[in-house]
């Protein structure tokens, strides 16, 4: 199974990005998918989560400015961020629950929001 993120960058505050999740090995709508940060300095974070049915969660946060979404016939989980904060400078990982808890990650990417 890979995960591969992308679409990071450098964005002013308030700003926008859309990071991208292509997985192979394993179909996105079978496994569920996170959305992960880790800033310089602190513990990773689950920052999103859509499940196999479709759930969503989001830590509170981002909520009302981050959207997850998935879509199948792409096998690609998307992270819309909106109205980016400095806070929210750190690099993204997209993983599944099972491998995140083997502590398997890819190289993720990186977001970087000035303010």
């Amino acid at each position: 199974v890979q995960l591969q993120a992308s679409g990071g960058g450098l964005v002013q505050a308030g700003g926008s990005l859309r990071l991208s999740c292509v997985a192979s090995g394993t179909t996105i709508n079978t496994s569920g998918i996170g959305w992960y940060r880790q800033a310089p300095g602190k513990q990773r974070e689950l920052v999103a989560r859509i499940s196999i049915g479709g759930s969503i969660t989001y830590t509170s946060n981002v909520e009302g400015r981050f959207t997850i979404s998935r879509d199948n016939t792409r096998n690609t989980v998307y992270l819309q961020m909106d109205s980016l904060k400095s806070e929210d400078t750190a690099r993204y990982y997209c993983n599944t629950p099972a491998l995140a808890m083997l502590d398997a990650w890819g190289k993720g990417t990186l977001v970087t929001v000035s303010s």
